[in-house]
């Protein structure tokens, strides 16, 4: 069982890279202040977004518009393109535990 503890904590998503990543990217020069205000309305709020989202959309960012499920934006798709699936999920994992207003009300 230990084994097991052990796997799960090496692919674990890392908040802390994420927010490396985020950063170096500089997302928020698009995304806006807390990556909750874009610059533009065409443009996504990400702050507390399903971490399940946000990788599928990376990945289909990396296909481009001619793959399957491929989403076609230059700007999105070369940010995306070099991302490796350990990278994606960091990202997904910080951008999901940002607050913001993507939230389910019952």
């Amino acid at each position: 069982l230990s084994s097991i503890g052990l796997m799960n904590s090496v692919t674990a998503a890392s908040v802390d890279k994420g927010q490396a990543l985020v950063e170096k990217a500089n997302c928020a020069s698009c995304h806006g202040a807390g990556l909750n205000a874009p610059i533009l309305p065409a443009y996504p709020k990400l702050a507390g977004q399903h971490a399940d989202y946000l990788e599928h959309a990376l990945i289909a960012y990396q296909r481009g518009a001619d793959g399957a499920n491929g989403r076609g934006n230059a700007i999105m798709g070369g940010m995306a393109k070099p991302l490796s699936k350990t990278e994606i999920k960091d990202i997904a994992a910080y951008l999901s535990s940002l607050p913001g207003p993507l939230v389910v009300r019952k």
